[in-house]
């Protein structure tokens, strides 16, 4: 292997782990908060990649579908659990939270679609629409059993991730679509070297979204609320925080994050309904390196992952996944000897 080719290796690794890095951001965000390994968030950034290339098509994105369906069954699952509290007097604001805020951006997609607007347009308005998908599952699935134990999560959100990807199959179809790119031009280095203006626009935003991500957990209300409730659960409903929602506020930011995620992928791969599973996968490595609470090492593990997953597929490309996910092997290892093991966890163990 020459210079050139590790270098090219190395800028093509930077881009991977910047989408790793967000979404291992999201991970971790979500999983400090409410105690969930959200599986599913590959699929909500596979979304707005096929949303957007159903804009650049001319089509209405099938993504509205699926919102209104999810927002329909979110609505009546609030509807219910406030009739069996006997405070029916709530029903109304909880459609206008589960049911007509979630159609906002559907119908501002729909308008989009309608009326050909600018691509920066349709940009946002595929961001805007996935954002409520996570908000409405963790309604759905996730809240009414938010006292299970991790395991009983975790699973309910592997099984999640299977029922979106049929959901994906149903509203989206089987076919492949990738969009133009967000930026041309490249930028020349020394020795004729060049990267790609999309290389580049990739981590800058990862670069960008992180430090107002730390901003935003730094020096906002809600983000003290959110590191509050991932420190102390029961410390912050003391102070009057109340975790379900910010739950909710969790789902919102990673659903953010996951629609930029599948809007600065979709010029590069081609997207399927299924496509996110393996990046959710990818950034649940990095996630562990970090060990599912510190944002600063998983988002060292992200840059880890993906030059891992660049250099393994020069050396082979049949192979590369399962160098990528081996690296879990030694992490869980050098953990398990690291961390302390209580004579109560042992006990819960034999028993």
């Amino acid at each position: 292997m020459s210079w050139d080719i590790a270098l090219i290796l190395g800028i093509d690794g930077l881009a991977n782990g910047a989408v790793y890095l967000l979404a291992g951001l999201g991970l971790v965000l979500i999983f400090s908060v409410t105690r969930v390994v959200f599986v599913p968030f590959g699929d909500v950034a596979a979304f707005a990649a096929l949303t957007l290339a159903a804009f650049e098509t001319g089509r209405t994105p099938p993504t509205i579908g699926l919102v209104l369906t999810l927002a329909a069954i979110a609505v009546g699952v609030e509807v219910v659990a406030l009739v069996r509290r006997h405070e029916a007097a709530r029903i109304p604001k909880a459609i206008l939270c589960w049911g007509v805020l979630p159609a906002i951006p559907c119908l501002l997609a729909w308008l989009a679609a309608r009326s050909g607007m600018p691509a920066a347009v349709q940009i946002v308005a595929s961001v805007l629409l996935v954002v409520p998908i996570s908000p409405l599952l963790a309604r759905i699935v996730f809240q009414p059993i938010a006292d299970a134990s991790v395991l009983v999560l975790l699973i309910v959100s592997l099984a999640l991730h299977f029922l979106l990807s049929g959901l994906g199959l149903l509203f989206f179809g089987p076919e492949g679509s990738r969009t133009q790119p967000l930026a041309s031009g490249v930028l020349t280095l020394g020795d004729g070297f060049t990267v790609s203006a999309q290389v580049i626009l990739m981590v800058g935003s990862a670069v960008v979204l992180s430090g107002l991500f730390f901003l935003v957990f730094e020096r906002t209300v809600a983000g003290k609320a959110l590191r509050a409730t991932a420190v102390n659960r029961v410390g912050a409903r003391l102070v009057g925080i109340r975790p379900a929602r910010t739950a909710i506020l969790a789902y919102g930011c990673a659903s953010l994050l996951a629609g930029l995620i599948g809007v600065l992928i979709a010029p590069v791969t081609t997207m399927y309904y299924d496509s996110g599973f393996i990046i959710g996968l990818k950034a649940f490595v990095a996630a562990i390196i970090g060990g599912l609470v510190s944002y600063p090492i998983t988002a060292i593990g992200a840059i880890a992952v993906g030059l891992v997953e660049s250099f393994a597929s020069f050396w082979s490309g049949a192979l590369k996944d399962v160098i990528v996910f081996s690296l879990l092997i030694p992490v869980l290892m050098l953990r398990s000897f690291m961390s302390v093991h209580s004579e109560e966890e042992e006990d819960e163990v034999d028993q």
